[in-house]
This record gives C-alpha cells, structure tokens and sequence, in this order.
C-alpha cells in the first residue's frame, strides 16, 4: 500500500512538471528597446540631422569648441611661459583660463540641454506610432511575453524584437 501511494505521488509530480513544462513551451518571450526603435527609425535619424545642422546648434558647437580650443592654447601658453611671468602676469592668465572653461562649459551644457529636448520631442512624437508598431509586431510574432532589453541579462538575437519594431515604424512614417 505504501509502495502504491509512493508510485501515485511520484506520477502526479510527473505529470504536473510535464504540464508546466509544457505551459512555458507555450509562451514565447521577446524582447524590446523601444528607445532604440524608434531613435533607429528613418524619420528620427532625419530630425536629428536636421537638428545638427540647424543654424543654432551649429553656432553653439562652433562656440563650444572656440573656447575649448582657447583654453587649450591658454594651457600651452602657460606651460611655456609660466616661470617668466610675475604674479599679477600668472593671475590674469589664469583668469582667461577660467573664462575659457567656463565659456566651453556653458556651451556645452547648451548643446546638451538641446539634444535632450531633441529626444523628448522625437519619443513624444513617434512614442504613440512606436507603441502601435510594438503591438503589431508582437501579435504576428506571438510572443506572449514581453520584456524591456535592458531588463534582461541574456536573449538571443532571434528574440529582440528592436529591428523589426524600427522597420515597421519606418513603414508607419514614411
């Protein structure tokens, strides 16, 4: 009898572990990087040229890298003459140097601010287009789950779904 109840238990554990495994064989797990599908897609790598070679990006990267090649001249300069120079001499220098980085820093943090507003209005403006072009590839797909690429530690490349949601965002823009 004991046997019995042992043989039962162990066929119920058996058949549970094969329905599980069965269940997971079922699913088809996929994965995303939205932000990369949509800044892959033709009409944001073309707002992002745009942008680039807009007049007011242009002027503030022509000003970033003027003061930065100003402080590196001023670096050379002190370097080759700062023993000869006195101390009134060495202190305005260094004041030059510091309105140079600071000039290279403003700018610097201008071209950032406007990359970042760049992205927001590109992922505000393809976000809705990219979400519909996600769903559709994940329906022809049937993946059942989804997760975010950078949530995962390791996918094969048959399971990203970031290439197909580009393309059939381009389809959607174009």
């Amino acid at each position: 009898m004991r046997n019995l109840k042992a043989f039962v238990a162990a066929m119920v554990i058996g058949c549970v572990s094969t329905l599980s495994t069965v269940a997971i064989a079922e699913d088809k797990i996929a994965v995303v990087d939205i932000a990369r599908a949509i800044f892959s897609s033709n009409l944001a790598q073309q707002r992002l040229k745009e942008a680039e070679t807009g007049a007011d990006f242009v002027s503030l990267k022509a000003k970033y890298e003027s003061s930065a090649a100003d402080l590196q001249s001023l670096a050379k300069e002190a370097e080759s003459k700062r023993m000869t120079w006195s101390q009134e001499e060495a202190q305005a220098h260094q004041k030059k140097m510091e309105y140079a980085k600071a000039d290279a820093e403003l700018a610097g943090r201008k071209i950032q601010a406007e990359q970042q507003q760049l992205q927001q209005s590109i992922m505000q403006e393809l976000g809705p287009v990219a979400q519909q072009a996600l769903q559709e590839v994940v329906q022809e797909e049937g993946v059942t789950i989804l997760l975010r690429a950078d949530a995962v530690m390791l996918a094969g490349p048959e399971s990203n779904l970031t290439a197909k949601v580009a393309d059939r965002l381009n389809k959607k823009t174009q």
